[in-house]
This record gives C-alpha cells, structure tokens and sequence, in this order.
C-alpha cells in the first residue's frame, strides 16, 4: 500500500476549519488532487500527511497560528478604487466581508484579500492575511490515492 511521501501526488477530501466553522471542505463534492512541497498546502499541513496510508481517514487539531502564521497588521492596506478599476471590472460593487481575487504581480495566478472597509471614495481596506492566520485550526484528511 502507497504511504505519503514528501514529493506524493495526492488525491484527498480534506476540511480545514478554525472557531468560525469551515474555510475549505471538500467531503461535498470532488476530491482535491495535489502535489506535496509545491506550495498548494502550508508546511504544517503536509508534514502531518506524511506517512498516512491510502485509505487513511485522519483528523489533527492544529495550534493557533502554527498551520498559516500569526495575523500580521502590515498585510492589512488600503487600496485605492482608481487601481482596483485597473485590475478589473470598475462597475463591480465590493462589500466589507467579501473575499476579493487580484492578480499576482506577474499576471499568471491570484491571490484573494478580504475586504475589511469600504471609504465613501470607493478605497477598499484588503486584509491579505490568510483567514485561519492566528487561528487554531482543525484538518480533516481522507487519503483516496498517493502516486
């Protein structure tokens, strides 16, 4: 039977969850496939992947700030509606708690910000830090496929 290594490629459900309730849960629909230390996953998570079986169910509890760092105040910014229009639609309506998909500086992935505040100029405060950062979280695993 194929075990988690370092360098697997995976087929899992997986949930991470923290004190507000579930950020991602795949148990509802299609598996998550993946490849370990390519960054899909933080460290913390892959490291308690390591060694699982095929067919393994598992569940960790992990400590606040350990699986996605501790919130940091300088990821918190302001950003102004004129560049906001540049990166996209300049008619979308944005809302103080909606998750907001910007491109990453090369054009070829995004990154996602919540949106803390919304100035009557149109300026959204973004809080880029990840929505468990500081936060104990709970992982869920069900190991389908390791190649």
């Amino acid at each position: 039977m194929n075990t988690v290594q370092p360098g697997s490629f995976l087929t899992l459900h997986y949930r991470l969850g923290g004190p507000r309730g579930d950020v991602v849960n795949t148990f509802g629909g299609a598996p998550a496939t993946l490849s370990l230390g390519t960054g899909e996953l933080s460290p913390a998570l892959e490291q308690r992947l390591i060694g699982l079986a095929e067919g393994a169910r598992a569940s960790f509890d992990i400590p606040a700030g350990e699986a996605f760092g501790q919130r940091n105040a300088d990821m918190v910014q302001w950003l102004a509606r004129r560049e906001l229009d540049a990166l996209g639609d300049p008619r979308e309506p944005y809302a103080v708690g909606e998750v907001v998909q910007l491109p990453t500086p090369d054009g070829q992935g995004q990154f996602a910000a919540v949106v803390r505040a919304v100035r009557g100029d149109g300026a959204l405060q973004l809080d880029f830090n990840h929505p468990l950062a500081g936060q104990p979280v709970t992982f869920e695993v069900h190991v389908i496929g390791v190649l």
